[in-house]
């Protein structure tokens, strides 16, 4: 737990980092929103921008923004390897805040996440991430979710997080000496096995629902074969992160064996739905069962070893 006179009051250094990649339209939308959460903040508020394109393209851009917004260049791939650049950029700053760069924040996001923390005292934050969409998705994506994501009320703890909208205590972070994993860097999940180390060193994650940010889906994502696609690597992702978190190699076989089973029976599962709503024209159903069948596919793929790079670039 965080110290408590810390987490009560006093003036606070808070690092708002946003990861980014050959996204300069984004950045361009997204900085005059955290300039603005950085004016409304009572406490120390820096901007950091973390370049994760090995030619910089992102540098010239923010040394014309003007506003004070902080560049760093994060030369080796993968976001894995970005996130990291953002821990050690924090520098001894009490709060790091992670946000992405296709997401924008709604009013008082930063000084709600930071108010949770300083009624709770935890090592992470969590906020919740709703979609907006460049082309509304078809029926078939709404019908099987894929886009919905969770909400919880605040103060309610969470075992799991990504980096899209996460608050940590860099005093607890530094004490547990947690890095986000490499190994996940071209492949999703090293936000996912780092939560699940935070939580299994003793941290606590609290949801803050009032901290709102919005993903920006571009028309390219709101597809049938990119919402499979994604399923699939949340199941490859679940696996690997699952197998890393187990310190002996029993523990790993036994989860191997039991992710396994799971895997084969969300496929199953999933095609029975698959044909039965093909069958009656449900297109949820449908929906839901290729949801089903691609996580179980993706767990099954990571129980042999098989990786899906999501990310991986030319």
């Amino acid at each position: 737990m965080s110290n408590p006179e810390t987490s009560r009051g006093g003036h606070l250094t808070v690092v708002v980092a946003a990861l980014t990649y050959r996204r300069p339209g984004d950045l361009s939308e997204l900085l005059p929103d955290l300039v603005a959460q950085r004016s409304a903040s009572q406490d120390d508020v820096r901007i950091l921008i973390v370049d994760n394109d090995p030619a910089a393209g992102a540098r010239e851009q923010i040394a014309s923004f003007g506003e004070g917004v902080e560049y760093v260049h994060a030369a080796e791939p993968g976001i894995a390897a970005a996130r990291n650049v953002a821990l050690d950029a924090a520098g001894d700053a009490d709060l790091l805040v992670f946000i992405d760069d296709d997401e924008r924040p709604v009013s008082r996001w930063l000084a709600r996440l930071v108010a949770t923390w300083r009624e709770h005292g935890s090592t992470a934050v969590v906020g919740p991430v709703i979609s907006s969409f460049e082309v509304e998705p078809g029926d078939w994506i709404r019908a099987g979710g894929f886009f919905t994501r969770r909400r919880l009320p605040t103060g309610s703890p969470v075992t799991i997080a990504a980096t899209n909208n996460l608050l940590l205590d860099m005093q607890e972070i530094r004490r547990m000496g947690l890095r986000f994993d490499v190994r996940f860097g071209l492949t999703g999940g090293s936000d996912t096995l780092f939560s699940r180390e935070l939580i299994a060193q003793g941290g606590t994650m609290i949801w803050c629902d009032e901290a709102i940010v919005t993903d920006v889906v571009p028309a390219s994502r709101a597809t049938r074969d990119w919402v499979v696609r994604r399923a699939f690597r949340s199941g490859n992702s679940w696996m690997r992160t699952s197998l890393a978190v187990q310190p002996t190699a029993v523990g790993r076989l036994t989860t191997r064996l039991s992710l396994a089973a799971r895997g084969l029976g969300r496929v199953v599962a999933g095609g029975g739905l698959v044909v039965i709503g093909a069958a009656t024209r449900r297109i949820g159903w449908h929906a839901k069962g290729m949801k089903a069948v691609a996580r179980g596919a993706g767990l099954l793929a990571g129980a042999f070893g098989s990786v899906y790079a999501e990310y991986k670039r030319a």
